[in-house]
C-alpha cells in the first residue's frame, strides 16, 4: 500500500486542571512540525485555557468540555449545568468523531491509556482497525508504586496496553526515575518501552510583551506553583519571607497561574504591591521567557517546569507537594539526591525564617550542568527520530477524500 503524504499525527491531552499535560503535548506538537515540514499535528485537549497558548503553523486543537476532579476523587463538568457522564459522553464522541475525520498516522495518548473514565475506548478501536500507530506517552513520575498499582487495575490499563498500543514513551530517564517500576508489566510491553529523555524548552522567538520589573533592577528569583490550583502554600510561604526579611537581595518575581482561587491571588497580589522586592502576576503564556532570564527558580517540581529547569540551567529549589500524588516529592528527591536542584519540604511550620534563607542561599547552590547526565534533554529529538522511523515503515492505506454533507441555502 502506498504511504500517504502530508503525515498526520492527533494528540489526546485530557487535561482535568492545570497546565502540565498541555504544556507537555503542545512541546512535543511543535517540535514535530518544525522538524518535519510537511507533517501536522492537531491537540485535543480538556483545557480551558487552551486558547491562550501561540500555535505555531500545523499546529491546532479541539477543546472538548472541561471536567475537573474534586478531592473525594469524583469528577464534576467544569462550566457546562449537566451530569458528569453526560459531559464524559460528550466529550468521548467529540474526540471520536474529530479522530475518524482527521484519520491520524500516529495517535499520541498523555498519561491514560484508555482517556479520562474510558473514554477513549471507541476512538482506540476505530484507529487501530484503521492502522494507526498508537502510543502512550508518560511522564517521568506517575506516583508512588503502592497506589499506581491499584489505580491501574482499576482503570484495565494494562489489557488497554496490550489491546491497542504499539510503543510507550516515557518523557524521562531510569537512571531519574522509573514510572512503572511498581507495575508488573508483561515482557511484550516492556519491550515497547522506550526512555526518550527530559522535553528540552526553548525561549519564545516571537516578539513577546514580557512584564517588566518596576521595583528593582536587581536579578529576580521566579517563583511559579505552575498553574496555581494547589500552589498557595509555596506563595504565601515565598511572601512571609519577604515580609519578615526586607533585605534579601534578589527581588521575587511571581506567577501565580491561572486556576489560584480568585480570592487568594487577589490577596497575594496586594501583599506583593505592600513588599519593595516582590511583584506578581497571575499568567504568563511565555514562560520560557520569564525563566531564562530568571536568576533561579523556586517551584513546585512538576515535570514541565523541572524541563524548563534543566533546559534554561536554573539554580532551583523545589518545594514539592505530597498531596493528593507524590509525583513532585518522588522527582525532587531523586533530582536532589543527583545534585540538580534543592529541596525543601513542606514541613507544616512554614517559618518564615526557613523560606528567607533558602532564598539567600538559591544563588549560590550548583546549576544543573554542574552534574553530566547523559541524555538528559534528548526528548524531543528521540521523538522525531521514533516518529520518522514509525512513518517510513508504516504501511497505513492511502486517507479516502471524505465528502461532506452541506445544507443547501
Amino acid at each position: 500500500m502506498q504511504q500517504k503524504a502530508q503525515p498526520r499525527v492527533l494528540i489526546y491531552s485530557h487535561d482535568t486542571f492545570g497546565l502540565g499535560h498541555l504544556r507537555r503535548c503542545s512541546a512535543i506538537a511543535h517540535a514535530l512540525c518544525e522538524q518535519n515540514e510537511d507533517l501536522s499535528v492537531l491537540i485535543l485537549s480538556g483545557s480551558p485555557i487552551i486558547g491562550s497558548f501561540d500555535f505555531r503553523s500545523r499546529v491546532d486543537f479541539v477543546r472538548v468540555p472541561g471536567v475537573i476532579k474534586l478531592r473525594n476523587g469524583e469528577y464534576t463538568s467544569l462550566t457546562l449545568p449537566m451530569a458528569v457522564d453526560d459531559t464524559i459522553a460528550m466529550r468521548a464522541s467529540i474526540i471520536q468523531h474529530t479522530a475518524a475525520f482527521f484519520d491520524p498516522d500516529i495517535f499520541i495518548v498523555d498519561k491514560e491509556p484508555l482517556g479520562l473514565r474510558g473514554e477513549l475506548a471507541d476512538t482506540l478501536e476505530i484507529l487501530k482497525e484503521r492502522g494507526a500507530h498508537i502510543v502512550l506517552g508518560l511522564r517521568d513520575v506517575l506516583d508512588e508504586p503502592r497506589l499506581l498499582a491499584p489505580e491501574w487495575k482499576r482503570k484495565n490499563a494494562i489489557p488497554a496496553l496490550e489491546k491497542y498500543y504499539d510503543e510507550i514513551w516515557v518523557y524521562g530517564l531510569p537512571q531519574i526515575c522509573e514510572p512503572l517500576a511498581g507495575i508488573d508489566l508483561p515482557d511484550s510491553l516492556r519491550r515497547k518501552l522506550t526512555y526518550t529523555g527530559y522535553l528540552r524548552r526553548f525561549e519564545s522567538t516571537a516578539p513577546v510583551g514580557q512584564p517588566a520589573l518596576t521595583k528593582s533592577d536587581q536579578p529576580y528569583i521566579l517563583v511559579t506553583p505552575g498553574g496555581g490550583g494547589d500552589g498557595e502554600v509555596l506563595v504565601d510561604w515565598v511572601l512571609r519571607a519577604h515580609e519578615a526579611d526586607p533585605d534579601i537581595p534578589n527581588a521575587s518575581m511571581i506567577v501565580l497561574g491561572p486556576f489560584m482561587n480568585s480570592e487568594r491571588r487577589s490577596e497575594f497580589i496586594a501583599r506583593a504591591d505592600a513588599l519593595d522586592m516582590v511583584e506578581a502576576i497571575t499568567f504568563e503564556a511565555h514562560m520560557e521567557s520569564l525563566i531564562a532570564r530568571a536568576a533561579g527558580i523556586v517551584a513546585m517540581g512538576g515535570y514541565n517546569t523541572f524541563c524548563e529547569i534543566l533546559s534554561f540551567d536554573k539554580k532551583a529549589l523545589i518545594v514539592p507537594r505530597t498531596e493528593p500524588r507524590l509525583e513532585q516529592f518522588i522527582r525532587a528527591s531523586r533530582a536532589e539526591d543527583l545534585g540538580l536542584v534543592a529541596m525543601l519540604c513542606d514541613d507544616g511550620v512554614r517559618a518564615a525564617e526557613t523560606m528567607a534563607t533558602a532564598l539567600r542561599q538559591l544563588p549560590q547552590q550548583n546549576s544543573p550542568s554542574d552534574i553530566v547526565v547523559p541524555g538528559l534533554l534528548d526528548g524531543l529529538d528521540n521523538i522525531d527520530i521514533l516518529t520518522r522511523r514509525i512513518l517510513q515503515n508504516q504501511t497505513k492505506p492511502a486517507r479516502p477524500k471524505i465528502a461532506v454533507a452541506r445544507r443547501q441555502a
